[in-house]
This record gives structure tokens, sequence and C-alpha cells, in this order.
């Protein structure tokens, strides 16, 4: 595996990697001078970092080692960029999947253009945050990698014969060391889309964590502990029981090392039987969502151009000039188009005087005139409004008096774009703060009508502005963590029990800031998370495959959700949805009804399985179910239950 960036997710995508699926991993990095400047805390702790560097670089030149730098036999490839001859010699040609995870997009596409061309056969992994990029660079690439796979595919042929006898290991090893056209592709990944959704869930209470991938909506809920007396329930089935420490204000999360105190994730029926006060995520709704919308265009209704208070003086002339016009109708016994033409002129005051007319028109006249009056600074206060509404359209709109409890969204950068985005669709009120007011958040907070307050967080009266005190939740997510922390630092002593969620970039900082706010506020829902934490399991788990969905952050570890194809793994295959559940490791949630085989279709039909109306996904499967060859299943794993399920054939190293 190789994987090339400027940050600290190729660092943690390298370490994932490693630590849990047991790759060997090549990383290439920019020098130490010319690397992109960490989001550390203060200078201190941006020399502390890179001290580390050093240290970390002569353990590994002594052939030493921990599961947070390279093992032994793995390399670091220092370059500026990835050119074609970096590549080259960081063996993309016999490497078996390339990440490339530079914060620039156009840095990551040059690249991928170099690595298709060396490697027609190499899985990528491309970090971009332009989606719609993405796709387009998605598909350029998997053609390039399907025209040269049928070049190959006379030379492949002859060593296929010889290998069919291998077995179901052999078989599903050479698929994946070969590159087989389920695997060789591109997979094009946002830290951003990745992190947002935890990141929303954490700040919202009782608001489904969503993991959306290809059109696939899966909701998890985090449920508290059932008081005396109640009934928990358990939804679909109980992805996770949270940590023993979750109600302890001074409590740790749980990670990956915390023993039997920590969450457990899969449980079986005894474990979910057995756990009393703890906390679980249980599986709610499942279904599959279309497209997104696209943003609606042009400018703002007729109904939005008027207040109501016009609207209804506009309605009211309008009566009085009928009124008016039906009146003399009656005085002067005139056509009634007549009668109002006339009422017309009067009220403009373009008629003659009725000198010699009777007293009613004479009245009639007067009263015209006076509503004329009153119809002018009418006409001015609607053209007023009107050159308002397509001022301020274009412009940043300020919170309202009355609004509360609504989220403070600190940053729009690439995170705090998505995550406003995510939080417009769950119909959240938001209001944003940014100091730069050409953000790239800023013009998509705008188009959604969202409350924009331009300044620096940490200057006084900003956080006030943004109606901190009437406030639910707030979102610390921009790019310096020292501004995060001062932030929920000071919205904690304007309300106590304020939820906060701060984007730390480093996730031994994020720890112990969690701890310390923990027991500072005990009765306050504090969470500190780090995106390359949160995006790194996601990466990795697309560098192993393409079978990724998704991932859903259970405290501080990940729940993983993949397509899998039974084919190949005897662990799923001619075992039924009981037998293959491995407590904490894996279980099969769903069969995709649209892609089984005959096989698969027949074995389903004798176990009872109910078929999605014209094909698609079963949740409800029966534990009898027998899964077969063609079927492909939706399943939740851990991190190391997925890499055992995917697990590659061990290569030997000359």
């Amino acid at each position: 595996m190789v994987v090339c960036g400027d940050d600290g997710l190729a660092h943690r995508l390298a370490a994932e990697l490693r630590g849990v699926y047991r790759e060997q991993v090549t990383l290439v990095v920019p020098p130490a001078g010319r690397s992109v400047r960490q989001p550390m805390v203060g200078r201190a702790r941006a020399v502390s970092a890179a001290l580390l560097d050093r240290v970390v670089t002569a353990v590994n030149n002594r052939g030493g080692g921990s599961d947070d730098t390279l093992a032994p036999g793995e390399r670091v490839l220092e370059a500026a960029e990835p050119t074609e001859a970096v590549l080259a010699e960081a063996g993309v040609e016999r490497a078996a999947a390339l990440a490339l995870v530079y914060d620039d997009d156009e840095t990551n596409i040059r690249a991928a253009l170099n690595a298709r061309r060396l490697n027609p056969r190499l899985r990528l992994v491309l970090r971009l945050y332009n989606r719609r990029l993405g796709q387009h660079i998605e598909e350029l690439l998997d053609q390039a990698a399907e025209l040269a796979g049928g070049t190959a595919a006379g030379r492949a042929d002859d060593g296929d014969g010889g290998g069919a006898g291998g077995g179901a290991d052999g078989g599903r090893d050479g698929g994946r060391d070969g590159g087989s056209g389920a695997d060789i592709g591109t997979t094009v990944l946002s830290d951003a889309d990745t992190a947002a959704p935890a990141l929303v869930a954490t700040a919202l209470v009782g608001t489904s964590k969503v993991v959306d991938a290809e059109g696939l909506l899966l909701r998890a809920v985090e449920r508290r502990p059932p008081g005396p007396g109640e009934v928990a329930d358990p939804g679909l089935c109980t992805l996770a029981l949270l940590s023993a420490t979750s109600n302890d204000p001074a409590g740790d999360e749980g990670a990956e090392d915390s023993g039997e105190q920590g969450p457990q994730l899969l449980p079986d029926a005894a474990a979910v039987a057995a756990a009393t006060g703890r906390g679980a995520v249980v599986l709610e709704q499942l279904s599959y969502s279309g497209p997104p919308l696209p943003a609606g265009r042009g400018g703002p209704p007729l109904t939005s151009l008027f207040s109501r208070r016009l609207r209804w003086s506009l309605a009211g002339l309008v009566a009085a000039v009928f009124a008016l016009a039906v009146a003399l109708t009656v005085v002067t016994r005139d056509n009634p188009l007549h009668a109002t033409y006339v009422t017309l002129l009067d009220l403009f005051a373009i008629n003659e005087p009725a000198h010699n007319k009777s007293t009613g028109r004479q009245v009639l006249q007067l009263l015209s005139m006076v509503v004329g009056l009153l119809l002018l600074p009418v006409l001015l206060a609607a053209v007023l409004e009107a050159l308002g509404m397509f001022r301020t359209a274009s412009a940043l709109r300020k919170p309202p008096r009355g609004l509360s409890g609504h989220v403070v969204l600190l940053g729009l950068g690439k995170i705090g774009t998505r995550v406003l985005t995510r939080l417009r669709e769950l119909h959240i009120p938001v209001v944003c703060v940014e100091a730069d007011p050409e953000a790239r958040g800023v013009a998509v907070a705008r188009r959604l009508r969202v409350p924009v307050v331009v300044g620096d967080v940490t200057q006084e009266g900003v956080l006030e502005s943004a109606k901190i005190h009437r406030a639910d939740a707030l979102l610390a997510l921009t790019s310096v963590d020292t501004t995060n922390l001062e932030a929920v630092l000071y919205a904690r002593s304007v309300r106590q029990d304020l939820r906060a969620v701060l984007r730390l970039y480093d996730d031994d900082f994020a720890k112990a800031v969690y701890r310390t706010l923990r027991t500072a506020h005990p009765g306050a829902l504090t969470r500190s998370r780090s995106v390359s934490h949160l995006a790194a399991p996601a990466f990795a788990g697309a560098m192993m495959g393409r079978q990724i969905l998704g991932a859903i952050p259970v405290e501080r570890r990940v729940l993983l959700f993949a397509a899998v194809v039974v084919g190949g793994h005897p662990q799923l295959e001619g075992r039924t949805v009981g037998e293959a559940f491995r407590a904490g490791a894996w279980r099969v949630l769903a069969l995709d009804t649209a892609v089984r085989g005959d096989v698969g279709a027949g074995a389903g039909a004798g176990a009872g399985l109910v078929e999605a109306p014209g094909g698609g996904l079963v949740w409800d499967l029966p534990d009898t179910y027998v899964l077969r060859a063609g079927d492909r299943v939706v399943l939740a794993a851990t991190r190391r239950g997925l890499a055992e399920l995917l697990g590659r054939r061990a290569r030997s190293v000359t």
C-alpha cells in the first residue's frame, strides 16, 4: 500500500493500514521544511511535533517502531510533490493500492493520472472536496483501467487455469492481489463528507448518526440507559454498547485499549441482556434515499418581496377604490366601468373639479383625493421594500431577534461547509460565525439563507451576536485548535449546560481536553473530535476494496458498514445468518436482492425470505437463511473484523 499526503490524515491512514489490516505501507510525505503547517496548539506544540517527527525517523532507521510509527521494513519517502518519478520510486508499479490524500485537489488528480499510467491495475483512493469533479475523475480513471484490463485479459487467462484448483481462498486472494474487475477502480472520498455526519450527530442529542453512500441511508441512534422500570427499545438490532464510564463526568471515552470498561461493538444477545446501566447504539431505520435535489435558482418569491403589513395596506387601498367606484355608480347612475375610470382620475388628482356637480359627487371626489394621498407613501414603501429584498438576497443575513434553540457553527471551511449542509438538510436552525468573508462556506450560507456573523470568534461580542446564550449546541470547527478551545471555554462561561463539540487536530490532545471539560462541567455534553481520526477508517477500507459504504463512530471507536459478495469468504459462504454472526467482529444486516444469483434466490425462498418489491435491500433477514456464493450482503464490522474478513494473502519479502 502506498499513501501520499501532506497532513495528519496520511499518517493516520498509514497507521490504520498497518495496525488494523497488517499491510506493508510506503508513506510519501513532504520534507520537514516544506510540509504544510499543522494546526497544533501554539508554537511550542508545533516545535514538539517537529522534534517528534525527527525522533520517529530515527527510530524507523534503527528498525524500531510502535503502533503509532512505521514498522520495520516499511518506508517513509520525502518528496515535495508526488511526481511520476516519486511514484515510481515509491513502488506504485508493484503496489496493490494507492491513496492520494493531499489537501489540494489538483495535486491528487495529477498524481492519480500519473499513477494510472504507471500501473493500470492499481486501486486508487482519492481525497477530493469537489463532489462533481470527483465523479467525473472516478469515471475517467475507471475507463482507463477497463481499457488496460481488456488488453491484459489474454495474458491473465493463461494463469487463471492453473490457479483454479487453489480453492476459494486462492481465488479470492488472487482476485485482490491481481486486481480483479471488482477491485480495480477508483474511489473518491472526502474527509469533510466522512466526518460531517459524526460531528452533526455528536452535537445533536437524540439525532440519528447517518452514513450516506451512493444513495444508501444508514441510521443509528444512541440510546441512553433505561431508568428503573423502563424497557429499552432494541430497534432492529443493537450495534454497540456504550462504555461503562460514559455517564461518569470524569470518565474517558472508550477507545481501542479501554478493555472491558470500553464500548462493545456488535454484542451478542447475552451481552446486551447483561449490560445494565449502559447506553446503546441501535439500528433504527434503514432505507434508500434518492439523489439530492438541485439547488433552486432565481430570485426571491413574490410573497417575500413585501411585508405582511404592506400587503394588508395595499389590499385596503384596493378595497377603498372599489367602494368609491361603486358609490359613484350609485350616485351618478353611470356605467360601472366609466365610474371606475372617473374614480381613478380623481384618485390621481388629474380630473376636473366637480364645481357644478351634485353634493354627493363632490364628496366622492374629495374622498378619492384623500385615498390618493394615502396611496403615495404605500407605493413608496413597496418600492423600497422590493429594492431592499433584492439587495439583501445577495448579502449575509443577520440572526433574528427571537432566535433560540439553534446551533452555533464556528468556521465555514471544508468541514464547516459540509456540516452546515447536513444541518440544513435536517431542518435545524443554524447561525454561522466566520472571520473571513471570502471563505468557501459563506456562499453556501448565503444560498441556504443562513444567518452569518462575520468576525473573529476570539473577539468580545462575536459569540453574543450569534445568540450563544440561547443556543442549544456549539460546533467549533475552525482549523486552529486554540480558537476552538477558547470559543468552547467562553461559551461554557456564558451557559453551563451548552452542548459543545470542538474539532482538534491532535487526537491525544482531544482526549485530554475531553476529560478536563467533562470534569469541569459534569452536567453538560462535551465531545472533542479529530477529523483525521473519523475519516481514516473509511479511506483505509476503500484501499482494501470498494466494499466500504461508510462509518459510524462509537465514542472513540469506529463501526464500518460494507457491501460484500459472499463468494470467496468461508466465514460467510454456506452458513446461516445466525452462524455467520461473530460477536465483536461482524454481523450481516441486509441482503441485496437486486444482484443475487439463481442459487441464492432459491435458497431465499426456502428460508422464508421476503424480497423487496422490484428488488433491493432486505433488512429483516431470518437467522436460518443460508448465505450462498451469489449473494451480496450489507454487514456491520469492526475494523479488525473487516480486516480478517477481507484478509489478503501474505506476501513473501525477498
